[in-house]
């Protein structure tokens, strides 16, 4: 089992950015995003969770907001689960299974308690 403790992650709203570039639209990571990205990261290589799973996995998040404001559970998976690829623990989120959700107690700052095992197969 992978055991991750991370920073609060940022909602997808806030996540991804885009500008006008010519006549088209680039879209990037924001300057939050890539911050969670290297938070991840260090949180990943600190746990030595750096695996590169291949497997099916089982995701379980414990979501601790800052604060009492009312908030979407969903809405800061995507930047998570990209974040916990990007920092090697697997190859692609495509991977997960299954994945549960849970809103905890609120944290002073916030944090996002991460459980990661690898899938029985039937």
């Amino acid at each position: 089992m992978i055991n991750l403790a991370l920073p609060y992650p940022p909602t997808i709203n806030s996540y991804w950015r885009s500008a006008r570039v010519g006549k088209g639209v680039k879209v990037y990571i924001s300057d939050k995003g890539q911050q969670f990205r290297v938070d991840t990261m260090v949180a990943v290589l600190r746990a030595k969770a750096n695996k590169k799973l291949t497997t099916r996995l089982s995701v379980e998040v414990h979501l601790h907001a800052a604060d009492k404001r009312k908030r979407d559970i969903d809405n800061v998976l995507k930047s998570l689960l990209d974040a916990l690829g990007h920092a090697g623990v697997y190859i692609d989120d495509s991977q997960i299974d299954q994945l549960t959700v849970l809103r905890k107690g609120n944290v002073k700052g916030g944090q996002c308690q991460v459980f990661i095992t690898e899938c029985a197969h039937d």
